[in-house]
């Protein structure tokens, strides 16, 4: 057993345990223990823990990310400070300095990528656990996949395509002359296309909407449109290996993504954001923006939305002109 094999040995226990739990559930509200629905279901109940249990994780991204905002300004200082130097030593000082307001911020450019990075264990986990089931079926799994349950997992099938079969195991049968692959590869060229864009516009609901006009002027806009077309391109390239059973699994995780960013977005926008002041227009139309009325002796009556700047002390004469107009 090789060093991978050992590390993902307590994840794929964990995955048995869930998936072998909500197969068990919905096979007692009675669907088949066979059908590939059911496991469908069962990799959605898989998803649902596992996004649930990452919810600490994607508050602290939140505020992180907050806190980005609030170093975009010394960002842009530091990238100003050595622009058109590019000579190793500038790069170095730049780097440097960088590091340390990352550091005494407390801040990381990358948070927005940790959600992401601790599912890739669940990920790989998931897909050996698919594997194991195809080919060791008899065998069983490490916990609580029973030979029994390892045959129905390896045979399951989800609009006639099983759900261990990749694109490239098809795309070789066809060649070989299997009438049949033809369907299930147009099942996984439909499953790559869908985990694609959607995870091409949970990164679009960032890049568009939840950033300040700072934060897009910074070295982190560009951090984020980098990931906003790279992120899409991995898993079109590397979709073509992966079982269907795992693209339900990342697609199911994809909407929980974009519903969960929407609920965010919508109600707890960056600052100055273009969702800020769409929240706010709403909160005005609803009358349920927060005001607080305007000077004393204003003929038209107007307020202005309450603001926490802090406000300058006045002078006695200039406080009487103020009241003279």
């Amino acid at each position: 057993m090789d060093i991978f094999s050992i590390l993902l040995w307590p994840i794929k226990w964990a995955i048995e345990l869930i998936l072998v739990a909500f197969h068990s559930l919905w096979t007692f509200l009675g669907m088949d223990p066979a059908a590939g629905i059911t496991w469908v279901l069962a990799i959605v109940g898989l998803v649902v823990v596992v996004r649930a249990a990452l919810i600490p994780i994607f508050v602290r991204q939140i505020k992180s990310q907050r806190r980005m905002l609030e170093v975009a300004p010394q960002l842009k200082k530091i990238q100003d400070k050595y622009k058109g130097k590019k000579d190793q030593f500038s790069r170095e000082a730049m780097s440097r300095e960088t590091m340390d307001l990352y550091k005494r911020t407390g801040t990381n450019p990358l948070s927005s990528c940790l959600p992401l990075l601790l599912q890739m264990p669940i990920f790989f986990g998931l897909f050996s656990v698919l594997n194991d089931a195809s080919i060791h079926a008899d065998r069983g799994g490490v916990g609580a996949m029973t030979p029994e349950l390892a045959q129905q997992f390896s045979n399951a099938e989800f609009l006639g395509a099983p759900l261990s079969s990749t694109f490239i195991s098809q795309w070789n049968l066809m060649m070989a002359g299997d009438p049949f692959s033809a369907a299930t590869m147009w099942v996984a060229v439909t499953m790559i296309i869908l985990m694609t864009a959607s995870q091409f516009i949970t990164q679009l609901q960032i890049v568009s909407k939840n950033m300040s006009p700072e934060t897009k002027a910074s070295p982190m806009f560009r951090q984020q449109r980098i990931l906003l077309y790279l992120l899409p391109l991995v898993f079109a390239f590397s979709g073509v290996a992966f079982p269907l059973g795992v693209m339900f699994y990342w697609l199911v995780s994809n909407f929980w993504t974009m519903g969960q960013q929407f609920i965010v977005i919508r109600n707890m926008p960056t600052p100055g954001s273009d969702a800020a002041k769409a929240r706010e227009a709403r909160l005005a139309r609803k009358g349920k923006l927060i005001v607080e009325p305007g000077p004393e002796g204003d003929a038209a009556g107007e307020q202005k939305p309450t603001t926490t700047q802090r406000q300058q002390p006045m002078g006695k004469s200039r406080s009487k002109k103020q009241k003279r107009k």
